[in-house]
């Protein structure tokens, strides 16, 4: 029988499985009513998938949004149709490389890059998703995009091979940075392997996996989920007393002076958490999403 769960999890999905095949599975073991999740990860990927259930779906911009972390593996002189390992062998090249020039490299992708989006990708076409475009041998143009490489750290290097730490803003490819990488190297590259490590503050440490999940009880299973209020954890709050609060749950923008212009986690006077909201420069706060649990109830959900 399906229940009402309003949390989330993180899970630590395995490569070699689809995002949407493990949030199906998280979804049965939970016996939740609504499931969705907060970014996908390709089949070859493993790390964090944040999985939601019920109400936390409502909540899932700000988490998609957030910056993610991730340990990419480069195979140097290949390139492939993909850009990854699943791809058929477009060129091979020797690989002999001076350390020097792989670091110098590196550095010239660390700030502000340019990415044009790979056809193998969810981005849509004239409603279509791309990458069943390029299945079917076609290519449209995309245009670049700007995207934010805060951290790109050489892990471990060996001939032919890279590991790297990339820490990187909302659509960033790493398939297309590894691709990129080795076209400034000279000698192409593709990506092997790739894990998320963390999505904001929230890190695959804490994730748990299927295979432990399946093992669990009820009671340890929920032991695993977070609450709203923790998931949206990397945001300002902002407190309402009862009177602005019950405004604010009725969708009424409310005066709220003295909160800095911005996205905000909305929470009662005593801690409970209602929704998000947007903060005017002029001290207004506007509800953009809110939770529908009762006041009684959401204590126990947070």
């Amino acid at each position: 029988m399906r229940r009402n769960v309003d949390a989330g999890l993180l899970l630590d999905k395995p490569a070699g499985i689809t995002s949407n095949a493990a949030l199906q599975a998280a979804k049965r073991l939970y016996r939740a009513q609504k499931a969705g999740h907060a970014g996908t990860l390709d089949p070859l990927a493993s790390g964090l998938l944040l999985v939601l259930f019920g109400e936390a779906t409502k909540f899932a911009g700000p988490l998609l949004a957030a910056d993610k972390e991730y340990v990419a593996r480069v195979r140097l002189g290949v390139t492939t149709s993909t850009g990854d390992a699943e791809g058929v062998v477009l060129e091979r090249r020797d690989v002999r490389l001076e350390d020097a020039l792989v670091a110098a490299t590196l550095a010239k992708f660390r700030g502000t890059v340019s990415q044009i989006p790979p056809m193998y990708s969810a981005l849509k076409h004239e409603g279509r998703p791309l990458y069943r475009l390029a299945r079917e041998g076609k290519t449209v143009e995309r245009q670049p995009r700007a995207v934010e490489i805060q951290e790109l750290e050489l892990l471990a290097r060996t001939a032919d091979e890279l590991e790297l730490r990339v820490r990187c803003s909302k659509g960033t490819y790493v398939r297309t940075l590894a691709e990129d990488i080795g076209a400034a190297l000279g000698v192409g590259a593709h990506l092997v392997a790739l894990r998320r490590t963390a999505a904001g503050s929230l890190q695959v440490g804490n994730a748990t996996t299927l295979d432990a999940l399946e093992g669990m009880d009820e009671v340890e299973r929920d032991r695993r989920l977070l609450p709203l209020a923790q998931l949206l954890g990397d945001l300002p709050r902002a407190e309402l007393e009862p009177a602005r609060e019950a405004r604010f749950r009725n969708g009424q923008p409310v005066p709220h002076p003295g909160t800095p212009e911005g996205l905000r986690a909305v929470f009662t006077a005593n801690g409970r958490f209602i929704g998000l909201g947007q903060a005017s420069p002029e001290g207004v706060l506007r509800p953009l999403r809110l939770t529908a649990i009762p006041p009684r109830d959401a204590q126990a959900a947070e």
